[in-house]
């Protein structure tokens, strides 16, 4: 079996992440049991909701435990496999984690899933066709629906679902995107390195954290903020 690199969450960070938060360890991968796999992984998707799940803190997902391989989307190949649903050399979508191998327990439902790599790079179904591009698809397309001319609201803008969300507004031909880059401690340099992007028609620095006090909600002043700021 081949040896493993794994990046592990040693301490939590009290800002920003550093090198100094994890750890590399070398280990041997374990010999397989019926119905696991073994993934060789080839890319591993980095996304903002990481930096939270680092904190000992109640959140929509569960913090990830020190000591252990850091959480993370990924696509790879089968190395090896003692399960009948899977053959080496299949291309492979799965949450293996920071590692470069991963052993995966294929009967259990959700853990990995097979793709078709003939007209779609791998590296695609962690981005436009995976998690974030499907999400930001199924918002707009099948949720909001919006008609020529409307405004989108687009909060968290520079995240993976949201950036892909405001290029497919674009291409469905809303009017103007009112983008909200998440976060207030670094809101203006992603502001500027987002609104260079084709997806930024319109769009404005302001965090949800700074609505008008006579109003929470976006919706109601998305309309009046697009003519104040310029196009991208």
């Amino acid at each position: 079996m081949p040896t493993n690199r794994q990046i592990l969450l040693d301490n939590r960070p009290k800002a920003e992440a550093t090198v100094d938060n994890f750890k590399l360890v070398s280990s041997e991968t374990p010999a397989l049991k019926d119905g696991q796999v073994l993934v060789r992984h080839h890319f591993l998707s980095l996304d903002p909701y990481m930096r939270g799940r680092m904190n000992d803190s109640k959140s929509y997902a569960a913090s990830q435990p020190l000591g252990e391989v850091m959480i993370g989307g990924t696509v790879g190949e089968v190395a090896e496999s003692k399960n009948p649903k899977y053959a080496v050399g299949d291309k492979v979508v799965g949450m293996g984690g920071w590692q470069e191998y991963s052993v995966v327990d294929a009967e259990q439902p959700g853990a990995l899933r097979k793709v078709d790599t003939t007209h779609v790079p791998l590296s695609h179904y962690l981005g436009a066709v995976g998690m974030p591009g499907v999400t930001a698809w199924y918002g707009l397309v099948k949720i909001i629906n919006p008609k020529a001319g409307d405004t989108v609201v687009v909060s968290a803008a520079t995240g993976a679902v949201g950036s892909a969300f405001g290029a497919l507004a674009k291409a469905r031909a809303a009017a103007a995107r009112w983008a909200l880059p998440a976060g207030r401690r670094s809101a203006s340099t992603r502001w500027k390195n987002w609104a260079s992007t084709p997806a930024s028609t319109t769009a404005s620095t302001r965090t949800c954290t700074r609505w008008p006090r006579r109003s929470r909600r976006p919706a109601r002043t998305a309309s009046t903020a697009t003519s104040k700021t310029s196009a991208a």
